[in-house]
């Protein structure tokens, strides 16, 4: 199940949201410290850890499900934003280099084709992250939150689901490891609390996060521009939050 883009917005503007946003931009940052050069593209909603690579990546680009909905991203800035179902992206095959997923994996239905299509549109060496709620967390079981919403995953599930359609796994990591309630005591705290979570208590995290290179050998012909791509939207920069029915091809 989807979450609504405005709860998705609203939530990120909170002050709890903002924490959480600035956590796992640091977790990113950590698997990619530098992007120069790169593509770099997040699907579902997951602008709020793309704007850190704007100013040094060569093109970044998200994109976001009908049944999710979509808006202009960034403010008051030419969009970069993308309505496209996500079982079949609008882009190239082998077009970026790093592509992360955010409330998205554990919300779609077609959740295989998705991982197929993000395999298809990074390029050889190319890197995939995927942050989803962690099944044994708090963060999982607080419906005030997105991450309670759609299928939480262990990091062992996570792992077999990435070699499954052919990602060899080559990171780990986890986040959120203060409760999913706000105090502003958190903001000051929660670097030493995600330190001390990570190292100490990592199987009570709020999500999971893995990173995954492509793998080419293991990959079957029909892997690779199998699927037709379908009608997609370009949000303009006037365009308000919306939610969008599938077009029919």
């Amino acid at each position: 199940m989807w979450v609504d883009v405005l709860d998705l917005r609203d939530f990120y503007a909170a002050p709890l949201g903002r924490l959480v946003r600035r956590v796992l931009r640091q977790r990113l940052r950590a698997l990619w410290p530098d992007v120069r050069g790169q593509r770099v593209l997040g699907v579902g909603f997951a602008t709020p850890v793309l704007s850190q690579f704007q100013e040094e990546a060569e093109r970044v680009a998200a994109v976001m499900p009908p049944a999710q909905g979509v808006m202009h991203w960034p403010t008051a800035e030419p969009g970069l934003v993308a309505l496209a179902d996500d079982g079949s992206l609008p882009f190239a095959d082998r077009l970026f280099d790093r592509i992360v997923l955010v409330h998205a994996l554990e919300s779609s239905a077609q959740f295989r084709d998705l991982l197929r299509e993000c395999w298809r549109v990074l390029a050889d060496g190319g890197r995939l992250v995927v942050i989803v709620p962690n099944r044994r967390g708090v963060w999982a079981r607080i419906e005030r939150t997105p991450f309670a919403h759609g299928r939480p995953y262990s990091m062992t599930q996570l792992n077999r689901l990435l070699r499954d359609v052919f990602f060899a796994p080559v990171e780990k990591s986890t986040a959120l490891f203060f409760p999913p309630l706000w105090w502003p005591l958190f903001t000051s705290w929660s670097l030493a609390v995600e330190r001390i979570g990570r190292r100490f208590f990592p199987t009570i995290a709020g999500v999971n996060i893995v990173e995954a290179t492509k793998q080419i050998y293991a990959a079957p012909p029909q892997a690779v521009g199998a699927k037709k791509l379908k009608d997609y939207v370009f949000v303009p920069g006037n365009a308000a939050p919306a939610r969008i029915a599938n077009r029919q091809s």
